[in-house]
């Protein structure tokens, strides 16, 4: 009580704001925080568990009513089971327009007895085409697993119970384009994509095994929190005033890092800045 007496009321007055600033929600909020943007029939809300269905009608997809601005969202997830090729279930964050900014993982199905390929992507100022891919560790059909989305105006960390498995680093000095302006919705889905998703498209989904279904629960969003007309800057663009600006998450803890390394060599199976072939001259990300 002491300290906080040391304060002074205006700077007590601040960090109430900022406290007030960042919300978190859970899967017990679901209809109030969240709602269907494609076909509200196929998903099934049961307690604490959001159960997203595709079958040959159609898929569908959820968006939070809110967008946010840097911070932390994740959720447990636990995938479609047995033949899943051709199926992708995605969670991710998005603004909107052309110009877009997106934060993507997306599961690609498989026939049963292979693994699940993770693809994440990043795009920026509506450029994308930045995909890696790994294997996991461990089965994600069986059981949940946490999928997180960590975000602040030094980089953006893709976290898989809570381990690193990809870093996109803010290089604006160098003239590459960065998530930092517009503020995204956090989205979940699931939908065909046997043209490209499982073995390059050669895979197709099987249809006799519908319903696939992914199922999503404990959604965690600590981040700043907008309203649709809101100025983003204004609000969330203050530096140093919030938990993930503190200087000991502008980079990854040694701890941290080993495990990214760790994953890289085991797990990593495509990174396109690796990928000679698609483009003639990397991006400059990747120098």
């Amino acid at each position: 009580m002491a300290r906080w007496l040391l304060y002074s009321k205006p700077m007590r007055l601040l960090r109430c704001l900022l406290i007030l600033l960042v919300w978190s929600v859970s899967c017990t909020d679901f209809d109030e925080l969240f709602q269907s943007n494609w076909s509200p029939d196929h998903i099934l809300i049961e307690q604490d568990h959001a159960n997203l269905t595709l079958d040959s009608v159609s898929g569908c997809g959820f968006e939070s009513k809110k967008k946010y601005l840097f911070g932390k969202a994740s959720v447990q997830i636990k995938l479609v089971e047995g033949d899943s090729g051709g199926t992708v279930t995605a969670f991710y964050m998005t603004s909107e327009g052309p110009n877009h900014d997106e934060l993507d993982f997306e599961f690609l199905g498989n026939l049963s007895g292979q693994p699940y390929l993770v693809q994440t992507n990043v795009y920026a100022n509506g450029t994308g085409n930045r995909e890696q891919r790994h294997t996991l560790w461990f089965d994600p059909t069986t059981d949940f697993h946490t999928y997180s989305l960590f975000w602040n105006r030094h980089s953006i960390v893709f976290l898989v119970d809570n381990i690193p498995i990809r870093v996109f680093e803010n290089k604006e000095e160098s003239g590459v384009a960065y998530p930092r302006n517009q503020a995204m919705g956090v989205r979940g889905s699931i939908w065909n994509a046997d043209d490209w998703a499982t073995q390059g498209g050669r895979v197709k989904t099987n249809w006799s095994n519908a319903p696939f279904v992914a199922t999503f629960r404990s959604f965690d969003i600590k981040a700043c929190e907008l309203e649709p007309e809101e100025d983003a800057e204004a609000k969330c663009g203050m530096p140093r005033q919030f938990w993930w600006d503190k200087p000991s998450l502008r980079g990854l803890t040694r701890h941290k890092a080993h495990q990214l390394k760790w994953v890289r060599a085991r797990h990593l199976v495509y990174d396109y800045c690796k990928d000679s072939v698609r483009f003639m001259e990397l991006p400059r990300e990747c120098a």
